[in-house]
């Protein structure tokens, strides 16, 4: 996984970028810094403005953990595609699963709340319902190393046994059955008809967009991970407006060169 700012990172983009072309994004550490309380998360308006400016130029979609409910409340402006629960919400045919879904998250729900001692063992611990998973937080425990041992041995009692997907400091508890990031990029890039995607994340959930190894697909993670399958990587979260800027450079010199 090469820099995205090397020489061969920026050779690639020369020869990817393109009008039209899917600009997918994660939302929480890639256009807005991660917050211990999620609610109070906001996308900087710098990050804003340049969305919006790309979006002149090409469909932006976001891909989010979060609800979509939740997630308009946090963006400020309106792209063409936005995907909640990684992948689960927001998608053609999605409904067909949403009551199972929701019923199965709320049954989690209360048997975490019933078993968790957030005076005791497990303070610092929060549950994230969005109605069709769950992220329950331990950023704020004492001991983080203990609070996520002590929540995977609860997970173990749940049933049926969710799919559990880790994050920085947060484990999301999905149905069996779900889909995930990786899977929704593809169906954005069959409703859109675009010639190709970009996709930016930083976390464990955007592996599933990493590992597709489409030639269409270009996949850029935010901070070094030696393990990830993405194609390049940004240093941090601040770098993204850098990104945002190049893609928009480009893809302004294209289409004046195209008329």
């Amino acid at each position: 996984m090469r820099h995205l700012f090397s020489e061969a990172g920026l050779a690639r983009l020369d020869t990817f970028v393109q009008p039209g072309m899917l600009c997918a994004f994660d939302f929480d550490g890639t256009l807005t810094p991660i917050v211990a309380q999620p609610d109070q998360a906001q996308m900087p308006a710098m990050m804003r403005e340049r969305l919006m400016a790309l979006s002149k130029y090409a469909p932006v979609a976001i891909l989010t953990g979060r609800g979509l409910a939740d997630m308009r409340a946090h963006m400020g402006f309106e792209p063409a595609y936005v995907v909640g629960n990684h992948g689960n919400e927001g998608l053609p045919g999605w409904e067909a699963n949403a009551q199972r879904f929701a019923a199965l998250c709320k049954k989690w729900h209360a048997f975490l709340r019933d078993h968790l001692r957030p005076q005791g063992e497990d303070a610092g611990v929060l549950i994230e319902d969005k109605r069709y998973s769950l992220s329950v937080h331990y950023r704020a425990a004492p001991d983080q190393a203990v609070a996520a041992a002590r929540l995977l041995t609860l997970f173990k009692a749940l049933s049926p046994m969710p799919r559990v997907m880790g994050g920085k400091c947060v484990f999301n508890l999905l149905p069996p059955e779900a889909v995930d990031k990786g899977w929704a990029v593809q169906q954005l890039l069959e409703i859109s008809g675009a010639p190709g995607a970009m996709y930016i994340g930083d976390d464990i959930t955007d592996e599933d967009v990493f590992s597709l190894k489409r030639s269409d697909v270009l996949s850029v993670r935010v901070d070094f991970f030696k393990d990830s399958a993405a194609d390049f990587f940004v240093q941090n979260q601040g770098e993204v407006g850098q990104v945002l800027d190049a893609l928009i450079g480009r893809m302004k010199i294209r289409s004046k060169l195209a008329c």
